[in-house]
């Protein structure tokens, strides 16, 4: 979570999934303003885990879309544009998940 703050990443969330999904134990969901700011935060997010041997097993979406998923199996991390959260609504969708932390 310090990675997408550290990059300008607004209204960070963790959910703990694990009673409700059995696809990850955790979701951070982060909105970008920008394409430009998207993609730097998805970058960094892959060069810092990187430089422990941790590496995505697998990334969909393109910063241009305006959404960007990166699945590193027990974490999985939703980044989108302001449009695109409020389209998926991922909080609603996983309103039972627990919160662990918002940084707004």
């Amino acid at each position: 979570m310090d990675i997408v703050s550290d990059k300008k990443g607004e209204d960070i969330l963790l959910l703990d999934t694990r009673a409700v999904s059995f696809i990850s134990d955790y979701f951070v969901i982060a909105t970008a303003a920008s394409d430009r700011q998207l993609k730097a935060v998805a970058d960094e997010i892959q060069k810092q885990l990187k430089k422990d041997r941790i590496l995505p097993l697998g990334v969909e979406g393109k910063p241009d879309s305006g959404w960007v998923l990166l699945d590193y199996g027990s974490v999985i991390a939703h980044l989108f544009s302001p449009g695109m959260r409020d389209y998926y609504r991922l909080e609603k969708l996983w309103e039972h998940a627990p919160v662990v932390v918002r940084m707004q």
